[in-house]
């Protein structure tokens, strides 16, 4: 039962709606500096060659063009396999798209107008697209030679791969393009495959999907006078940022300054692909550089989410009790290695269930498509799409209800992780139940022919990142609360309620500054649900500080205890005599404030540093109507269930699980980023790359789980990741129930159920070659 609250739980317009409702609001492109530069990038047109010069005279002619810089006129002085240490290519070019030079001009249109005139001198090179062919030994490699401090791999590194393959023929020999290779298992295989009653297999594919933010990537960076690099940037992380920045340009942190600017959505993406960028070019020319990414080029050069193939093997009992799990993952990470997610694949593979054995093997392999990044949820979608559609087929074969077989199998409180170490208090069992009670559920035996009902579960662990955070008492009575997060989704709003409710005061008493990286405190980057759970926690504690130190100043006003005094909608009062008090207000102006004051000013800081993990689950149910004639499938019905620890403000909370949703549907039906063989994008636009519109959406049902999380504030734990994690699998089983095709492959386009249909079997295609369908 949650505790009772006056402010938390409370439904409340976002704190930044009306400015971004008007168009008042700056985001990175709109802010300038005096004697402003604009930059462009100059993209390879081939997915890998060896560079052999770049010849910029005619763009250099252009006027108002100041230079052309290319990888060596930037100071660059730290290197690593990362690619935020190569922002421009170097010797040799990776992927299609990649920056190969940097043109500097007084105008965007007269660096535009530069760009398309500067020539590389290349020679075309081998080109690895298909993960599995780059896997395999001989093929070509991604990447020729090594860069300036960075190792490399070659055709020598075959057998010295991190990880383990242990009697796994398909991963014994590899290319020197795999570059990690993980395994994580527990229990006894063959025991646990031969006490299976039923076991169902599959291969599920899942393409490289574009976060489709509406604000492209754009940062600014200038010089101070005292020789400070500043940088505005549209960053998910402004310290994470700052650090990286540093190190990269030789630089004291103290010297490094971030300001985070209004996000236009992120979703994972923002972290580190044009900031070094625009700061090597301010530090090379002195001059305040500015970038904003056009929409191509943000198609093109930025960091979408990978593709991952899956083979994936599961046995029960005839109970219906999980008996073993199988499972080798290939991630492709693209160009670079750095976030690709194969060392977390058991944690996501394994979903919230109990197996008494499993075995899960991974491989990041890396290839000249674009580097992968994040997006909500990181490869948990996927892996799940893979999990829940084996699951409802196991229970098929069993001939046990979906739910019930999940219910018999879901982690409990104690139960081990895949890594050994305890769950946490989880929500699964009560979203479960919430979903086996909704209409659309219980209604599913009476469609007609063509429709069909799924569901499917997943749980996001969480994260813990150390935050901190001031709360100051202002003169007229306001609390001002400072740290240095980057609102991505309406957490200053719900820090405001935080502060509210913790010191006594109405939220619109409450403001949020989030500070640059001079003056804010220590704050983690905005992804992996970490805000809420670990800085709103931070939140909590410094405006605890706050009132504690106002109720000492109180108390000796009302000359009694502290402990006996409370603070109510803006008034210091004894407990129990509302009828007596004073306003925060006046205590801040006449006591805290005043010349000569005997007392310190109202301020409180805390820092926080979490030792549990807070999980959130999610379900989702899906009704489709699929057409046998054309494989287009319409969505009738949609409702998503999760557990939130606390709802802070449950219209904030609601949109987060609409706005997963929405995105999983994008995932499971409509969006994928393909490349030709030659590994140029073919889907670079929004013309080409297809998304759900508000049209071919139907109303979306959000059900809120309140199971709240011992360290979250008010219990509350992040909820943005397990929003997303459901849906291409409750609506490849809605595909299911529907034509009785199962389904491998993300999107499930309509050419992809109709060939299923008319094959007898899932579809599995190579997705190299592209079948066109995901455009509208």
């Amino acid at each position: 039962m949650a505790e009772s609250t006056r402010y938390v739980g409370t439904r409340r317009p976002r704190i930044d709606g009306r400015e971004k409702v008007i168009g008042a609001t700056r985001y990175a492109a709109d802010l300038t500096r005096p004697g402003l530069l604009h930059a462009r990038v100059v993209g390879s047109i081939y997915a890998h060659a060896r560079i052999r010069g770049v010849d910029a005279e005619a763009a250099l002619a252009v006027p108002g063009v100041v230079a052309v810089l290319t990888a060596k006129d930037l100071p660059i002085v730290a290197f690593g396999e990362e690619r935020r240490f190569e922002p421009l290519a170097d010797t040799e070019a990776v992927f299609a798209g990649q920056p190969v030079a940097l043109v500097i001009a007084s105008s965007e249109a007269a660096a535009a107008d530069a760009a398309r005139l500067v020539v590389v001198d290349v020679e075309p090179l081998p080109v690895v697209v298909d993960v599995l062919a780059a896997t395999e030994p001989g093929a070509p490699l991604s990447r020729v030679a090594p860069r300036p401090g960075a190792a490399g791999r070659t055709e020598e590194d075959d057998r010295d791969v991190t990880g383990a393959n242990d009697g796994d023929p398909a991963m014994d020999l590899v290319s020197g393009n795999v570059f990690s290779r993980e395994q994580d298992r527990r229990g006894d295989m063959a025991a646990a495959l031969a006490r299976c009653d039923a076991i169902v297999e599959g291969r599920f594919r899942a393409g490289w999907v574009y976060q489709s933010y509406m604000e492209p990537h754009a940062a600014t960076a200038w010089l101070e006078p005292d020789g400070t690099l500043a940088l505005t940037t549209g960053t998910q992380g402004t310290f994470y940022t700052r650090d990286e920045l540093a190190a990269m340009f030789g630089l004291s942190s103290s010297k490094v300054r971030v300001t985070g600017t209004a996000l236009g959505g992120a979703f994972g993406a923002k972290q580190m692909v044009v900031e070094p960028l625009v700061a090597g070019a301010a530090l090379r020319l002195r001059s305040p550089v500015r970038l904003v990414m056009d929409r191509l080029d943000d198609f093109a050069a930025t960091n979408p989410a990978q593709g991952i193939l899956i083979d994936l093997r599961i046995g029960a009992a005839r109970s219906g009790r999980f008996e073993a799990l199988e499972a080798s993952l290939t991630y492709d990470a693209g160009a670079y290695s750095e976030w690709s997610w194969q060392w977390f694949a058991a944690g996501l593979v394994t979903g919230p269930y109990r197996w008494p054995a499993f075995d899960v093997r991974a491989r990041g392999v890396t290839t000249n498509r674009f580097p992968a990044g994040n997006y909500r949820a990181p490869s948990g979608p996927q892996g799940l799409f893979a999990l829940e559609s084996l699951i409802d087929e196991l229970a098929g074969r069993l001939g046990l209800d979906p739910i019930e077989v999940r219910a018999i199998n879901a982690v409990v409180e104690g139960d081990p992780m895949s890594g050994d170490e305890p769950w946490p208090r989880i929500g699964v069992q009560e979203c479960l139940q919430r979903l086996g009670e909704h209409p659309m559920w219980t209604g599913r035996t009476s469609l007609p022919a063509g429709e069909g009902v799924g569901l499917a579960i997943g749980v996001w662990r969480g994260s813990m990142e150390p935050a901190a955070a001031t709360c100051r008492l202002e003169a007229d009575g306001m609390l001002t609360v400072i740290t240095g997060v980057v609102d991505m989704s309406g957490t200053a709003t719900g820090f405001a309620a935080i502060a509210a409710e913790t010191f006594g005061v109405p939220v619109g008493a409450v403001s949020i500054v989030s500070a640059d990286t001079s003056s804010a405190p220590p704050s983690p980057s905005s992804n992996a649900s970490a805000i809420t759970y670990g800085s709103g926690l931070a939140v909590q504690r410094a405006v605890a500080d706050a009132r504690d130190r106002l109720l000492r100043v109180a108390a000796d006003d009302f000359e009694i205890e502290p402990g006996d005094l409370e603070i109510v909608d803006g008034i210091v009062r004894p407990k129990g005599s509302p009828g007596v008090g004073r306003a925060v207000a006046e205590f801040a102006r006449t006591l805290s404030q005043t010349f000569g004051s005997e007392y310190e000013p109202v301020e409180g800081h805390a820092a926080t540093a979490h030792t549990v993990i807070a999980p959130s689950a999610a379900g989702h149910l899906a009704h489709v109507r699929v057409d046998a004639e054309t494989g287009a499938v319409e969505l009738l019905g949609y409702a998503v269930v999760q557990d939130v620890g606390r709802a802070l403000n449950p219209a904030l909370v609601e949109g987060q699980m609409v706005g997963g949703a929405v995105q999983s549907i994008g995932m499971a039906l409509y969006e994928e980023l393909v490349h030709d063989e030659r590994g140029q994008l073919m889907t670079g636009t929004f013309l080409d790359y297809a998304i759900p519109r508000a049209a071919m959406l139907p109303a979306i049902d959000t059900l809120i789980v309140e199971v709240p999380a011992p360290e979250g504030p008010f219990g509350a734990k992040g909820i943005g990741e397990a929003s997303i994690l459901p849906g291409p699998a409750a609506i490849a089983n809605a595909i299911a129930a529907a034509t009785g095709q199962r389904m491998r492959e993300l999107p499930m386009t309509p050419r992809r159920i109709w060939a299923a249909a008319r094959s007898g079997r899932a579809s599995a295609e190579s997705p190299q070659a592209g079948d066109g369908s995901a455009a509208i």
